[in-house]
């Protein structure tokens, strides 16, 4: 064999080395994740035994080993209320996403699945609901102006009189975190807020920088019609927020170590090692923390995002 054929050769068994090394690290680390979301979930309901838990995307870590031929993960299915799901039918044109659906629908009867799709043409507004209703899951479609989830829609998808007192009994949710320039007080945003009527709002512990307070979560309670609603916390377990109290001036990629990856497309985190003691300190487990704050201010529950990091640190 002359060194011209050889070359390739010896290329292709490299990318196969590194893919699979990868591959055995990503793994190890959606163990990490799973452990990592139980032990949050243990510490949340150890003040509310009802609290939610509900991680965003990272669909695998529902299955034991990360393999939906393995079954699921009770512990970690029993340690969640529900599953948010992005850009499953449409990632702004129709895509669906058959291999996460599938696991979705072994997961369906024990959590509830929260869709969260993007349209870039809001006339598939109906067809991306209809997929959803049909599957038994909630949606929150983002239309082409709402990508960041700084939108509150007008109309209510299911609109309903029903008390919501446990994460099953939502038919609708809103999804709204970028809201900081939308409204100039937190006096604006929670009269909006207290004049809508759906079931579940996820939305962020902070304004601009302050936490909401146990009399601001408790307002928004209770839907416009009167019926009782539930009011969920997002947090950010996965990736580094440089706008958040925790964030120290001197703090940059790799300083502290485990700010370990650029986060691509968004310039303001940075994908952490999320197994380091450091940072899953900062997380939950003390009165420090953030999941002590979002228990302080009395939601009824917490999104976890960016669970997916055990993928994205090697594969991104």
């Amino acid at each position: 064999m002359t060194k011209k054929n050889i070359f390739p050769i010896i290329f292709l068994t490299l990318i196969l080395i590194t893919s699979c090394s990868k591959e055995k690290k990503s793994n190890k680390a959606g163990l990490k994740m799973q452990d990592f979301v139980i032990n949050i979930s243990k510490y949340m309901r150890s003040f509310n035994s009802n609290f939610i838990v509900i991680p965003q995307n990272g669909a695998e870590l529902a299955f034991t080993n990360l393999d939906q031929e393995s079954g699921l993960n009770m512990d970690y299915v029993n340690a969640c209320n529900g599953m948010g799901i992005e850009e499953l039918f449409y990632d702004g044109s129709l895509n669906v996403d058959d291999y996460r659906l599938k696991m979705l629908r072994s997961t369906k009867n024990y959590l509830k699945i929260m869709v969260a799709d993007f349209l870039n043409d809001n006339s598939n507004l109906t067809d991306d609901i209809q997929r959803c209703i049909n599957e038994g899951f909630i949606c929150f479609p983002r239309t082409s102006t709402n990508y960041y989830y700084s939108e509150i829609p007008d109309s209510v998808i299911n609109k309903n009189n029903n008390d919501i007192n446990k994460l099953a009994d939502a038919e609708n949710y809103l999804y709204v975190i970028g809201l900081n320039d939308t409204f100039s007080s937190k006096d604006s945003l929670i009269s909006t807020l207290k004049q809508t009527n759906w079931d579940v709002i996820i939305m962020d512990l902070f304004f601009k920088d302050t936490p909401l307070s146990k009399s601001d979560i408790d307002q928004l309670k209770t839907k416009a019609n009167g019926a009782k609603r539930l009011v969920i916390a997002y947090m950010n377990i996965g990736s580094a927020e440089n706008y958040r109290y925790y964030w120290k001036d001197n703090w940059k990629l790799h300083h502290p170590k485990w700010l370990k990856k650029s986060y691509k497309g968004y310039d303001d985190e940075i994908w952490v090692e999320f197994w380091n003691k450091d940072w899953q300190d900062i997380i939950y487990g003390n009165d420090k923390s953030y999941a002590k704050k979002i228990i302080d201010a009395n939601f009824d529950g917490v999104y976890l995002d960016n669970v997916e990091a055990y993928y994205n640190l090697y594969f991104e």
